[in-house]
């Protein structure tokens, strides 16, 4: 129970389900298909192996940061208390070794070396952001936005090997007269080079850039304690919080700005289809509003975290969700 609690179940499941959003879009709201028999195997130790990387950098973080932690989040520290440095450190190494091995086999497989690169730049950058990157300014919030964006990122480059993307838009802009049309135009459009995979990652690396800087301002007192120069311990609470808030703006204010480009009629319609992104942009604001109106403690943060997260999960359902609709 302690092992679980210390690799974080509830974000390992974010990381899986945004893998298998991207690969349901593609594969069955988008109609690809594989000649690869063995391909949705193939794409399962993909998953596997980035929910262990992820997993290891948990432990490796928390390795690192015992001493803060005891200041920060008493209440969740586990190594040290329940389990040992020396176990944590092998944990971390053995989870590693296993993602880093299925990376090889993929590697191997599809004659690239592409799974071998990412898996190797990620696991040693979760190491340096451990042991050094998080106590710098803004450097460490960026490098972990930029690996949660790098996940739908990965995903695409398994599916080059598997599927041909759309090299042209197929009637992105049909007479739409209801809701099945409406999803058809979005459907096309993010399906030609690749652009749910980038949204995604555009999505997932602000709001992640927002709440890693969130995060800091929680664990002030504990960043002091191992001299850290967090973004908040240079400029201040108020400063890294307009910081955190105009990041949170750039997701609702790119999505606004994609589906006035997109929407020339029946407005409806269009909005129904896009009702999760809606929500997420929703949320997003609500999280400024929230930080903006409340006294700024330990609690107020947690929750803007939370609508954060809810926003994040917002995003990765929209396959699904067109996929009820359509089925409706």
């Amino acid at each position: 129970m302690h092992f679980l609690k210390l690799i974080r179940p509830i974000n390992l499941v974010i990381i899986a389900l945004t893998m298998y959003s991207v690969r349901f879009f593609y594969f069955v709201l988008g109609g690809a298909y594989s000649s690869n028999s063995a391909e949705g195997f193939d794409f399962f130790l993909l998953v596997f192996s980035t929910v262990l990387i992820a997993a290891g950098g948990n432990i490796i973080n928390d390795y690192f940061d015992v001493r803060a932690d005891r200041i920060n989040r008493p209440e969740r520290l586990i190594i040290t208390k329940y389990i040992k440095r020396r176990w944590a450190i092998i944990s971390h190494w053995v989870l590693n070794l296993v993602a880093f091995s299925i990376a090889i086999y993929l590697s191997v497989r599809y004659q690239t070396l592409w799974y071998v690169f990412v898996h190797l730049v990620t696991i040693n950058s979760l190491w340096f952001y451990s042991m050094y990157f998080k106590r710098k300014p803004l450097i460490g919030n960026i490098l972990i936005a930029g690996m949660t964006a790098l996940v739908p990122i990965l995903c695409g480059i398994h599916f080059y090997f598997q599927i041909d993307f759309p090299k042209e838009n197929i009637s992105v802009f049909p007479s739409v007269e209801s809701l099945h049309d409406s999803i058809a135009v979005w459907k096309n459009f993010l399906l030609t080079k690749g652009r749910f995979i980038y949204v995604l990652a555009y999505f997932a690396f602000t709001l992640n850039l927002s709440r890693e800087i969130i995060k800091d301002i929680e664990d002030m007192e504990g960043d002091k304690l191992i001299f850290a120069k967090t973004l908040p311990l240079i400029l201040g609470i108020k400063k890294s919080l307009w910081i955190a808030m105009l990041i949170l703006l750039a997701a609702p204010v790119c999505f606004t700005v994609l589906f006035l480009l997109q929407v020339h009629q029946d407005f409806a319609f269009h909005l129904l289809a896009l009702l999760p992104l809606a929500l997420s942009s929703i949320l997003n604001l609500l999280s400024i509003v929230y930080l903006l109106k409340k006294q700024i403690d330990k609690k107020t943060l947690e929750r803007a975290d939370f609508f954060i997260k809810i926003a994040m999960l917002s995003g990765i359902l929209i396959p699904f969700y067109w996929w009820f609709l359509l089925m409706r």
